[in-house]
């Protein structure tokens, strides 16, 4: 990327594939997806799911959810038992879920983004498949609801703790930072208009805050050797509280969150209500 050849530290707002050995200054904000699937896996497991039919994007994303599923699935024994994929664009998968309800699984995961991810579990419900449809979190907003009306009730995906922060108990770590950033950010743009990359970007500013006055007054702002002290005081934060998680970076790790970041939610009666 441009930022590890020119040595300027980046945080990405959006769920990316880091390898901290090569990509020394790469960093993400967003939970990586293994963290967000196992919470997927654990509630399956609860709900004493053994057998799982998956259908995704065809592209990246869908792989990455597939794979972490297959993954914390194998672990948990739960069993991956039809794999099916879709276009971004598609407007139907008619073919898709008569293979995996062929499959007959318990539950069937969708590991795909945004109001795209309606289309699979309609097909789903309208051919009459009645176990749990669980997502991921890049449905987990407005516009999924909007677009999928009664036909998602009932969806189960893992989010971060921003979306449903009203319903957090009142010691949980980011009730704080979460309560404090959708009154500044409402009040600006609306009542509702709260979404995971806004607090995504919230939390960016965080640890780069905290790197910052770790190196101040080390070098040039700008200069080669302060990017490099950047990068390496990126890497030092610890326990940053934010909007989606606590971040505590490090060598091996540039992500910097755990499972603190991650709940469960489910569409009940129009809306995202937290799983306790």
């Amino acid at each position: 990327s441009a930022a590890q050849e020119l040595e300027i530290p980046y945080l990405a707002i959006c769920p990316i594939s880091i390898d901290p050995a090569r990509q020394t200054f790469i960093f993400a904000i967003p939970q990586p997806v293994p963290i967000m699937v196992q919470g997927v896996v654990e509630h399956m497991k609860v709900q004493g799911i053994r057998t799982v039919g998956f259908i995704g994007f065809a592209d990246p994303w869908g792989e990455l959810n597939y794979r972490a599923m297959s993954e914390a699935g194998a672990r948990s024994g739960i069993r991956v038992v039809a794999s099916e994929r879709y276009g971004r664009a598609d407007t139907s998968v008619a073919g898709q879920t008569l293979k995996i309800l062929a499959a007959r699984p318990d539950a069937v995961f969708i590991g795909a983004a945004g109001t795209p991810g309606v289309l699979p579990q309609l097909a789903l419900r309208e051919r009459g498949f009645t176990g749990p449809v669980y997502q991921t979190h890049g449905v987990v907003n407005q516009d999924f609801l909007r677009v999928g009306g009664r036909g998602v009730e009932g969806a189960i995906a893992p989010t971060g703790p921003l979306v449903v922060v009203e319903q957090l108990p009142a010691d949980h770590p980011m009730k704080a930072t979460g309560m404090a950033f959708i009154a500044r950010y409402e009040a600006q743009y609306g009542a509702g208009t709260r979404n995971a990359f806004a607090g995504y970007a919230y939390d960016a500013d965080l640890v780069l805050l905290a790197a910052m006055r770790g190196v101040q007054g080390q070098a040039k702002p700008g200069s080669p050797s302060y990017r490099q002290a950047l990068r390496q005081a990126i890497e030092s934060v610890h326990e940053i509280a934010g909007t989606h998680g606590v971040y505590t970076m490090g060598p091996a790790d540039h992500y910097g969150t755990d499972q603190r970041a991650r709940v469960m939610v489910q569409v009940a009666s129009g809306q995202w209500q937290l799983v306790p």
